[in-house]
């Protein structure tokens, strides 16, 4: 049995703790915490190892917190660490712990994979290139929005290919997520380079790709608009929508009107965390004029890597095929029955 370490429990980090602990095919070993802080208790309250930097031991007893070990020995005793670390600081760990150590490990999407903080020589995204990841040992799981449109893009090169020219996609973007306490500033702003545009192209190298990134003062999930130029005629919107009417993560909504919308509905719905997990194409403003497709679709900004992650453990750990892969990540987030549920909410 795979024993996995989750390194940090932060907004993803949590999220991960509850799907591998759930997972009967691995053994979780528990999470790193860096602050003493009320996610402390929370960690303790769902049962999970507790693993500390050997310095701070005495800081977390002293606060009454009956911690598991350090750090170091949960490292040790795992097969894969799956870094959930603020951006930047994967590089840190795997050049401290991990590979001193000899683990293998995932990475979030912040992390860097090219240059001298690079962690590692590839991005999954588990639509385009999950078979790569087998046998890796370092990877980086791709970003919500990096993850978001490769759902979208790869089902559109397998159903028209040659015909589409060109994507450009403007990304709108949250500013916080629901449990952030930072501030939500009145302001939009602009990213001068998105790191997005590189790091789709790294597992769809031949896209002709432009993206424009936006910083909005929202809480509730992203929404991108991709416009897709196609040689001659576009297809019709039904074309469009039967590409992705049977995608795994990917819901067809026809009444929200808005993000809020659909986050409201996932946390109404008693969904974990909140979260739907998906990307949902918005049908009541799909656009097709000529020779251009215009799709809009939400992605779940917290929730989405989160089943990515599971699915590119399997890959890098079991070198499980992508269709039994799929069935075991479906059966443990429940994918099909949220889709079913939110696309019959929002009919």
């Amino acid at each position: 049995m795979v024993k996995i370490f989750v390194n940090g429990y932060g907004n993803i980090g949590r999220r991960l703790a509850s799907a591998f602990s759930a997972d009967k095919e691995v053994q979780f070993i528990g999470v790193a915490k860096y602050t003493v802080d009320d996610r402390v208790k929370e960690a303790l309250e769902n049962r999970f190892g507790v693993y500390v930097p050997e310095p701070l031991l005495s800081k977390f007893k002293e606060q009454g917190y009956k911690v598991t070990g350090t750090i170091e020995e949960a490292i040790r005793q795992s097969d894969l660490v799956v870094d959930a670390a603020k951006e930047g600081g994967g590089f840190e760990n795997k050049r401290n712990l991990y590979e001193p150590m000899g683990k293998a490990a995932i990475f979030q999407g912040g992390e860097e994979r090219h240059g001298d903080h690079a962690v590692a020589d590839m991005i999954h995204n588990s639509r385009v290139n999950y078979s790569k990841a087998a046998g890796k040992t370092y990877v980086i799981q791709g970003s919500c929005n990096v993850s978001g449109m490769g759902r979208i893009m790869q089902p559109l090169i397998e159903n028209f290919g040659d015909k589409i020219k060109r994507y450009d996609v403007l990304l709108v973007r949250r500013w916080a997520d629901l449990e952030d306490s930072k501030e939500v500033k009145d302001s939009i702003e602009w990213d001068r380079n998105p790191h997005h545009q590189d790091d789709v192209k790294d597992f769809i190298p031949s896209a002709n790709l432009f993206v424009d990134a936006y910083k909005v003062p929202s809480r509730m999930m992203h929404l991108h608009q991709m416009t897709v130029r196609f040689a001659g005629s576009a297809p019709s919107k039904e074309e469009i929508l039967d590409a992705f009417d049977s995608e795994f993560g990917i819901a067809i909504l026809g009444s929200a009107k808005g993000t809020a919308d659909v986050r409201k509905k996932a946390i109404q719905l008693g969904f974990p965390h909140g979260d739907t997990g998906m990307v949902h194409i918005h049908r009541d403003v799909l656009r097709i004029q000529d020779d251009i497709v215009k799709i809009s679709y939400s992605d779940d900004q917290t929730g989405m890597v989160i089943p990515e992650n599971h699915m590119l453990m399997q890959s890098m750990v079991f070198k499980r095929p992508r269709q039994d892969a799929l069935k075991r990540t479906d059966n443990l987030f429940q994918m099909s029955k949220k889709k079913k549920v939110l696309e019959e909410e929002f009919k």
